[in-house]
């Protein structure tokens, strides 16, 4: 009788892959990964697969016993780039003799693996994130497919971040795989996630410990299963200090192992011999890994300190710098934004100068006029300004206790500038921006923050005696809270000037509205670049000649503004709705109807990004990813580029932020021509959504617009469908990017805040393409790169209110209300309906394929009265929020 087949995890390239009881640890390499390899994904990138593959050689003979494939980037066609490359692995004998990882968060590229990957690969990775459903289809493949997989400690609540989660997860998952499915035990690989230690926060210290545990626990209690995971995460916080981090990956192997780790994805080149380790580093790193005191971590930060001058002959070239005299030193850090050194060249020129204000006036000074000088010809950009004024702010703080003790008050400033983003708009990235820009100037800055009431901006102005107002404003309500301010200053006999910025102010905005409630200088400034200019003229020698001429260019603009012809260019409200667009309609009913929270990875919503707008932010113009490699502003928009992968790192790795929101699909129709009414699954009315058409004359044939049209008429007799959301990644921005600048950082804090806003973004693009393909399912066969997506070019499209084909703020309300947002996800807001957090999405889906975005443009008083009566509402009121929009 033949001997039973041992239960053993076996794995093939060319060559077997037996995973025994005496096997050693199962080394998996990393590097051909475009997520953790910049070269690698740049040869993927060019189609350089010759090179690519002399990566995957390398790895194979640098010891990896399997080999981790990853093509997850948003640029890339991954499931062509997997496919492509796999194939051309399996020609390679020396490549193709190991066992490969097919790595992806997408199934289709996994899939796409699959189906090409010879001998016995690994898939990493499927979880419980989407729900039994999709978990067991995805399993059952996999089997199909003759491969292994890694299961994710992850379920539709989030990531399993304790020992209780883990073994909860990984218990419900083995039991679902070989009761439910029939997978093979020694074929599931946990991976119960590793996490950084040592990050200073306390619900960290367990990180590693429970790791272990958990390990220990799925190996005793669940036969047959194993264990991999991400090595190099566990010492994340560590990054730049080589030394610590190759300790803390053989000191956290050393132990797991021991625990019963099988495998796990590791750089070689970032592993110490466990036995090298310096003993005093050792006892600080295990001290940490196993939480063995309560200062473990403050120890094992301050001996790191020690090592961190351990550096590379390379680094020391970059150092040279450093043999110059103290100004030269001093120039070069804040053009560079080093801040490691200053305040040791700061305490040299202090002890150099008569006076620490010196210091200041003198050398920093001298050192910001070159900066200056650099960005106003256009050879330094805004993200490298920001970074010198984070050297500056440190060389600052540093002088400033000498200066209080000294202080005469014969320091001079540019000037003094107070800042605030206006009542009930909670926008401050622009405004942010301005203040570090005019900083470095010299001018000193009094910071308001967000959501300033009119007399709190006038009463500080008064109290600090400053020489410039800057109101910044973002949604459309911000524009009148800048009319009554300035009408307020004006009844005060206040005599300030006044700079206006903010994406919804313009120049004519500010000649028409604002300036005429102002006897003085009211101007807009367009961009931070701009900023100095204009704050110099303000406040120079021939301030009163720049007034006057300021004065006459706005009058003459408003002027022909208000003298151009208006009835005969609209239509009556009545001659509009005449003129609407008229579909037929074919509704698909929805797969889901009601409402639903979802929460998503973060890392999930990296693909969805669309990063031209984020560069724009840092006033860095060209369309991405062309712009890296822009003659101008390529070199600063790649470095601000890597700085920004770097923090989307930590804000996965560390869990900063989370992304959580909700959306409802309901039965609707268009009643009484430009309203939509929405009604639960019983037919009973929930709610009602107001649109607003177009008026403007048209050429022949083409129609006026509201967004009603889309959705089928009520007397059609055809029942119809619309959706809404609201998603956020806000929270904890905030505080991250107080931390920041309470260490004088402004680039990272307004970094943080600029990521946070782009993760929104893609939240949105993320979950309408849900919504498209598998929620609503209208356009089940969609297949549209990022590009696509970032272009428009699916079927339906999600407006939102406050843009151009709903530039109503008051749906807010309405869509908080119909989907409970604040009570389900906490998004709040304000009076002025800014959304709170900042970093936060809204809007509505729509599904009919002819439905497109629009822009509504100027409407009549006859349509603000209609709709004042619509709403239920005063005239006023209803004036006020329609404003930007009524034609004069």
């Amino acid at each position: 009788m033949p001997e039973q087949k041992q239960k053993y995890l076996r794995l093939s390239g060319l060559e077997p892959l037996i995973v025994t009881p005496e096997s050693n640890f199962i080394n998996v390499g990393e590097r051909t990964n475009v997520t953790g390899s910049r070269k690698f994904l740049r040869l993927i990138k060019e189609e350089q697969y010759d090179e690519a593959l002399d990566i995957a050689r390398g790895q194979v003979e640098g010891g990896a016993q399997i080999i981790d494939i990853n093509m997850d980037e948003g640029m890339l066609d991954g499931v062509q780039a997997m496919t492509r490359f796999l194939n051309l692995i399996a020609a390679e004998p020396d490549i193709s003799r190991v066992p490969v990882m097919i790595d992806s968060s997408k199934w289709e590229i996994i899939e796409a693996g699959l189906k090409v990957a010879q001998g016995k690969s690994v898939v990493n990775s499927i979880s419980l994130k989407e729900g039994e459903e999709n978990f067991i289809h995805h399993a059952k493949l996999v089997k199909r497919y003759g491969a292994a997989v890694i299961v994710m400690a992850f379920d539709e609540v989030g990531q399993a971040d304790t020992y209780e989660r883990r073994i909860e997860i990984c218990k419900r998952s083995y039991d679902i795989l070989v009761d439910k499915v029939g997978f093979p035990a020694e074929d599931i690989i946990f991976d119960p996630n590793i996490f950084p230690v040592a990050t200073g926060m306390e619900e960290h210290r367990l990180n590693a410990l429970d790791f272990f545990r958990a390990t220990k626990w799925i190996r005793e209690n669940l036969p047959y299963a194993h264990i991999s995971g991400g090595v190099s995460n566990v010492s994340f916080s560590f990054r730049g200090n080589d030394k610590v981090r190759e300790a803390m990956h053989s000191a956290f192997l050393y132990h797991a192992i021991q625990n019963g780790m099988t495998m796990g994805i590791v750089n070689p080149e970032m592993l110490e011999v466990y036995d090298e380790i310096p003993k005093d580093l050792l006892e600080a790193v295990e001290d940490v890994l196993l939480d063995r005191r309560d200062d473990a971590t403050e120890r094992l930060l301050d001996l790191a300190e020690s090592f961190k001058g351990q550096i590379k002959s390379d680094e020391k070239a970059i150092q040279e710098w450093r043999s110059g005299s103290v100004q030269e030193r001093l120039t070069h850090a804040l053009v560079k934004g080093i801040d490691e050194f200053i305040e040791i060249d700061v305490e040299e020129a202090r002890r150099q100068s008569a006076k620490p204000i010196h210091v200041i006036e003198q050398n920093l000074m001298d050192g910001m006029n070159v900066v200056g000088d650099l960005f106003g010809s256009g050879k330094m950009f805004l993200p490298q300004v920001v970074k010198s004024a984070r050297v500056m702010k440190k060389a600052v703080a540093y002088l400033l206790p000498f200066i209080e003790q000294e202080k005469d008050g014969t320091s001079q400033s540019a000037g003094k500038i107070l800042m605030a983003t206006v009542k009930g708009d909670v926008h401050d990235i622009g405004k942010n921006i301005v203040s570090v820009v005019l900083g470095c100037n010299n001018y000193e800055i009094i910071d308001l923050g967000v959501m300033v009431p009119p007399e709190k901006i006038i009463e500080a102005a008064q109290k600090e005696n400053v020489d410039i107002i800057g109101l910044s404003g973002l949604i459309t309500p911000s524009l009148d809270e800048m009319v009554y301010l300035a009408k307020e200053m004006d009844r005060l006999n206040i005599k300030i000037p006044v700079m206006i910025g903010g994406a919804t102010t313009s120049r004519a905005h500010t000649a028409v509205k604002i300036a005429p409630e102002y006897k003085e200088t009211v101007v807009h400034v367009n961009d931070a670049s701009r900023a100095v200019t204009v704050a110099g003229n303000l406040l120079g020698n021939g301030k009163i000649d720049y007034a006057s001429s300021l004065r006459s260019e706005y009058d003459t603009l408003r002027d022909g503004y208000l003298n151009r012809a208006r009835d005969k260019d609209f239509l009556s409200i009545e001659q509009a709705r005449q003129n609407k667009l008229v579909l037929d309609f074919n509704p698909v009913k929805p797969n889901f109807i009601g409402t639903k929270i979802i929460e998503v990875p973060i890392s999930e919503l990296i693909p969805y990004i669309d990063w031209t707008p984020f560069f724009r932010t840092w006033e860095l113009h060209g369309k991405y990813p062309a712009i890296l490699t822009d003659e101008v502003v390529g070199e600063e928009a790649t470095s601000l580029f890597a700085d920004a992968r770097k923090m989307l790192e930590t804000i996965v790795f560390e869990n900063k932020l989370k992304a959580s929101g909700i959306y409802g699909i309901f039965p609707a129709n268009t009643v009484d021509s430009d309203d939509v009414e929405v009604r639960n699954e019983s037919g009973d009315s929930i709610g009602k959504f107001l649109t607003l058409r177009q008026q403007s004359q048209k050429t022949k044939g083409a129609p006026n617009l509201a967004l009603a049209d889309f959705i089928a008429p009520k007397e059609s007799g055809l029942q119809d469908y619309i959706g809404a959301f609201c998603v956020t990644t806000g929270f904890g921005v905030e505080e991250w990017a107080a931390e920041f600048e309470k260490d004088h950082d402004d680039y990272n804090s307004i970094l943080v805040k600029a990521l946070a806003d782009r993760l929104a973004e893609a939240f949105a693009e993320y979950l309408h393409e849900k919504i498209r393909k598998e929620i609503w399912g209208y356009d089940a066969d969609e297949t549209l790169s990022n590009e696509g997506l970032i272009s428009e070019k699916y079927k339906g499209m999600r407006p939102a209110p406050g843009y151009p084909a709903c530039p109503d703020h008051l749906e807010k309300p309405e869509i908080w209300k119909l989907l409970d947002v604040e009570t389900a996800i906490g998004v709040t807001l304000t009076e002025s309906m800014a959304m709170w957090p900042a970093s936060s999405v809204s809007g509505y889906y729509f599904a009919h394929p002819q439905s497109k975005y629009f822009g509504l443009g100027k409407i009549k008083e006859d349509q603000v009265a209609d709709y004042a009566i619509r709403r239920g509402i005063s005239l006023e009121e209803a004036t006020k929020w329609l404003n930007p929009n009524i034609a004069d």
